[in-house]
Formats: structure tokens, sequence, C-alpha cells
């Protein structure tokens, strides 16, 4: 397939790898010039200088921005996808953003005869990176027929949510219980250290039984350890639970928990941890 990948963060960067992997031909843009020339040097193809450009011809047009705003930007802005797109193709946004910004660029796109998908991922960097990415998606059922074995060339799980916006919703919800397990981690460890158990025979028996997590196994060493480099900053969690907890306050649902680590995290923001990964809450119970 002809595709385009906007957008070349520690996410993009791979993702649109597999791609070119998988044979697709692959143009892309970054707003850092330097890094799209980076990847066609590494995986080939081409980079293109607007979003727009990068469009031109593309069945498929993948984007991994920041926010809602970047998302507006590169796709109805006046250098944006919409203006450089042909009828028939479909974009594929990979950003986290709102269930409202969603719904506004698939309506949009239908009325150009363009496809939508709202498509947020989950699996963070190390998932990017090795391809395994679970992807949650909204939007019509015979857009996700079409894109579905293009989004497989990176992915372990792709699931049609809904309507367009569900697939911001879902991951709004994957958010709000990573939030709750990392807290409840976080804690019970602490709770740990100050009992003078050892952590790792803890672990080692209550990894085998309802506590059992993906946290768990994966972040408790590095947690005991301090250690919180690993991909997925807590400005970018803050960003999501902020999404989150915008769209309870529109639909009434209680986020209790989640506000409550959202307010933990700003702590986290305070010590100078904007940019360690989420299993730093624990940080702040040492302090």
């Amino acid at each position: 397939m002809r595709t385009a990948f906007i957008g070349l963060g520690v996410m993009g960067y791979p993702m649109a790898g597999f791609l070119s992997k998988a044979g697709h031909e692959v143009v892309v843009y970054n707003r850092t010039e330097s890094k799209a020339e980076r990847w066609t040097r590494q995986f080939g193809g081409r980079n293109a200088s607007t979003p727009m450009a990068a469009a031109r011809d593309a069945d498929f047009i993948f984007c991994c921005v920041g926010n809602d705003e970047d998302v507006r930007d590169v796709v109805l802005g006046a250098q944006g996808v919409l203006n450089g797109v042909s009828a028939g193709a479909i974009i594929v946004d990979h950003t986290t953003a709102s269930a409202t910004i969603a719904r506004e660029i698939h309506a949009i796109a239908a009325e150009k005869a363009v496809g939508f998908l709202d498509a947020p991922v989950s699996g963070g960097q190390a998932g990017a990176e090795s391809g395994q990415l679970t992807v949650m998606v909204g939007g019509d059922a015979e857009i996700f027929d079409q894109a579905l074995p293009v989004i497989d060339s990176y992915s372990r799980a792709v699931t049609l949510i809904g309507p367009a916006g569900s697939g911001q919703l879902a991951k709004m919800v994957n958010q709000i219980c990573i939030a709750g397990i990392v807290q409840g981690l976080s804690e019970g460890l602490h709770f740990a250290e100050c009992a003078d158990l050892d952590p790792a025979i803890v672990i080692e028996s209550i990894s085998k039984g309802a506590a059992q997590s993906w946290q768990m196994e994966n972040r408790w060493r590095t947690m005991v350890d301090g250690e919180f480099d690993f991909g997925f900053a807590v400005d970018w969690m803050r960003k999501d639970l902020g999404i989150a907890l915008d769209e309870a306050r529109r639909n009434g649902a209680r986020l209790e928990v989640a506000e409550l680590v959202d307010r933990f995290y700003s702590e986290i923001q305070a010590m100078g941890g904007s940019r360690w990964d989420t299993s730093s809450l624990i940080a702040r119970l040492k302090k």
C-alpha cells in the first residue's frame, strides 16, 4: 500500500518502520525534519515537507502526534492531510486525544469521502519498537476492515470498539486502570519495605495470585531501585488523565482514584520527575 506517516516521536518512528518492513511504500513527515531524514536513511521511503504533501497519493495516512491541537493542525490545517488526500483514502490517528476531536475529524473527512479511524495505542515505547502494540479503534466497520491488515504491521491486537470516538474512550479506560494499578503497586512495595520485608520474596509470592499485573511483573524491581527511565513519561500520563477527567465531567463518571493519582503525578512533576516514567509514583512515598 501507499502510506504516509505523520509524527516520528518515540512511538511513530518505529511504527512507521514496521510499515516499511512489511513492504508498504512510506512517506513520512515530522516537524523536526532531521528526524524524518534519519528515518528515511534507516528505512528508505522519502520525507515530505508538509502533512498535505505526505498525504498526496497515499491510500492510508497514519498520524501519531501530541494532543488535540496537534491533530487538528496536521489533519485540518492549511497544510494538513485533508488538503492533500484523495477521496477513498483512510486516515488512522494513533494519537491519544479526545473523543471530541475524533468525532469532529470523522465528520469532516466523511464529507470528502475519506475514511477516518481514531486508533490510540497501548504498549508504550517497548511495544512500538517490538511491533506488539494493542490498538483500540473507533470508526466505521467497513473502513476498519480495510485498514486492519496494514495496522497489523506493528500490532499484536487490534479491536474495533465502536463508532467514531470509541477508540479514544477505550484508551481513557486503559489509562484510568493503569493509574490505579501503579499507585496500588507503589503503596504495596513501600509498605513491604517499611515492614522490613524483602520485596523480591514478597513479589515472588504474590505475583502468583490475584495481585499479579503487567506492572508488577515488569516494574517492581526498577521501582524499588528508583529507576524510572522506561519511555512513557509522567507529563504524557497527566495529559491522558486530563483527557479522561474532562470526559468524565461530561458523562458523569466518578473517577475518584484517577483524580487522586493525577494529583500525585503533579507532585512527581514538582520533584523534577516530568520525564520519569509512570512507575515513579513510588518516589513520592519515599521522599
